[in-house]
């Protein structure tokens, strides 16, 4: 079976958002195997400097990078956009490159580091407008789902 690691930045506060999270988690187990890291974010000043960003950004990817195994994709504004079928085909594509094991990064508010960026085997970005951080991950557990039950032929994605 299919690994998805989704390693993100930062923990969900609202219940409807980890209720969603828990729904789409469920339903992908009929697919594949999903691990979620839900790592700790850089505390910052009120006002950080860039500075100070770029540190907590570097201290991020350190622990990104331990969960950080197989096809790595870091979700970031500079990614390739997909629409959702291209997006299935393209989880087909690396499971037949001989890849059983993907991992989705979603960094913290302010992003991830060159680092982190610099691994990727690609690099996805859900769209050019702007989402609220903690939605991205519900957002990204929904393709996933529907990416799968495009494949499988099943009728959710109609």
């Amino acid at each position: 079976m299919f690994n998805i690691n989704l390693i993100t930045v930062g923990k969900l506060k609202e219940e409807y958002l980890r209720q969603a999270c828990a729904e789409y988690s469920k339903r992908l187990g009929a697919f594949c195997n999903l691990k979620i890291f839900e790592l700790d974010e850089c505390r910052l000043s009120d006002k950080p400097s860039e500075k100070e960003i770029v540190n907590a950004l570097e201290t991020e990817a350190k622990a990104i990078l331990k969960h950080a195994s197989g096809y790595i994709i870091p979700m970031c504004i500079e990614g390739k956009q997909m629409k959702s079928d291209k997006f299935s085909q393209k989880i087909q594509d690396i499971a037949v490159m001989g890849n059983s094991e993907i991992s989705f990064i979603i960094g913290s508010s302010y992003g991830l580091s060159d680092t982190v960026k610099s691994k990727a085997d690609m690099k996805l970005s859900m769209s050019e407008m702007t989402f609220p951080h903690q939605l991205a991950r519900v957002m990204l557990l929904e393709q996933l789902y529907r990416a799968f039950m495009i494949s499988a032929n099943k009728s959710y994605h109609k």
